[in-house]
């Protein structure tokens, strides 16, 4: 497998990323089956592999760990924090109080002496980016992480990064991890020129968007897993997507390729896009995903991909990925009657 520069941050990396979300309770409870999935991605040519300190509150990096004992240095290791651990609200977010818990927490159940890439699992409007990247330097010079990144930030808020880095003297986010797909391509119109105008990678997440463009759920009121359902209710019955989903299925088999290798080669043919994660609970979804890396999609085919999801927008409603509050809790984007001189 080819690889591609990771930004500017000198590391080669495969197309694919293995993510490892399933591994553990949200998916597979099997340690030895998620060791086999690592092993088999990693004999595939895939050496980027992608987990967080949240995944199983902690259960799933002590399974990646298991699994890399002993190809360590084959594998470009990257891992999250900032979400949830507990209900202590000190063990979550992204100051500096608990980053320097955080790392050290990851790197005893990775049961490594230092990260590859290190990312902020969510934006955290609680704290300063100064703070944030002021520890996160610290990190990078003590060794214990090589690159830093962030997962679902706006433009806006990279922008704000990387200004504070520059006036501050601090290390730059060298990558983004944002959702896109087929049925999510918002991030064309702003956080991938951002991206790239500044040299970061991107890996991106939900190229099957949430398994819609496997085409196994082809109309609403198709049976979805639990976590499916609770992760994503309105994003897993849109109607907008699903009618989307029906003009990709048709255009699939006129090209002569399945749905899913249909998405995953429309995921890596972006040129600012860097590593597509995959996120396979068994053996044989991976090999199903392994089986389409050499699709390539013409022009034509990409074009009528165009006529039905467009460029630079989002299909239908989604509840996947980072939305600033206000747009979803009323009372963050209006003032008191009393202060907006209400009768």
């Amino acid at each position: 497998m080819k690889t591609r520069p990771l930004g500017r941050t000198g590391i080669a990396v495969s197309p694919y990323c293995l993510g490892t979300m399933m591994f553990g309770p949200a998916g597979n409870p099997d340690p030895a089956d998620c060791h086999r999935i690592v092993h088999r991605a990693l004999d595939a040519g895939i050496n980027f592999i992608d987990t967080a300190d949240v995944y199983g509150y902690g259960a799933t990096e002590p399974i990646v760990g298991a699994a890399i004992k002993g190809r360590r240095d084959e594998v470009v290791l990257a891992t999250k924090f900032g979400g949830p651990m507990g209900d202590d609200p000190n063990r979550r977010g992204a100051s500096r109080r608990w980053i320097v818990t955080a790392v050290e927490e990851s790197l005893r159940r990775l049961d490594v002496d230092h990260i590859d890439l290190y990312q902020i699992h969510h934006f955290d409007p609680a704290t300063d980016l100064e703070e944030t990247l002021s520890a996160l330097t610290g990190l990078i010079t003590s060794g214990k992480v090589r690159a830093i990144g962030s997962s679902g930030f706006l433009a806006a808020d990279l922008v704000e990064a990387h200004l504070v880095a520059e006036l501050r003297g601090l290390a730059r986010l060298r990558t983004e991890q944002p959702p896109y797909s087929i049925l999510a391509r918002g991030i064309e119109r702003e956080v991938l020129p951002v991206c790239a105008r500044y040299g970061m990678g991107v890996l991106t997440w939900s190229p099957l968007s949430w398994g819609l463009l496997t085409g196994k759920y082809r109309r609403p009121g198709t049976p979805v897993s639990p976590g499916r359902a609770r992760w994503g209710p309105r994003h897993m019955t849109d109607e907008a997507k699903h009618a989307a989903v029906e003009r990709l299925a048709v255009l699939a088999e006129e090209a002569g390729i399945s749905l899913t290798h249909l998405a995953m080669s429309f995921a890596t043919t972006h040129p600012h896009v860097t590593s597509v994660i995959i996120g396979p609970r068994t053996l044989p979804q991976l090999d199903d995903l392994l089986a389409g890396r050499d699709v390539v999609l013409d022009d034509e085919v990409l074009d009528r991909i165009d006529g039905i999801a467009t460029p630079g927008t989002d299909t239908g409603v989604t509840d996947v990925g980072y939305r600033p509050a206000p747009l979803d809790d009323a009372a963050l984007r209006r003032r008191p009657p009393r202060d907006r001189g209400a009768r």
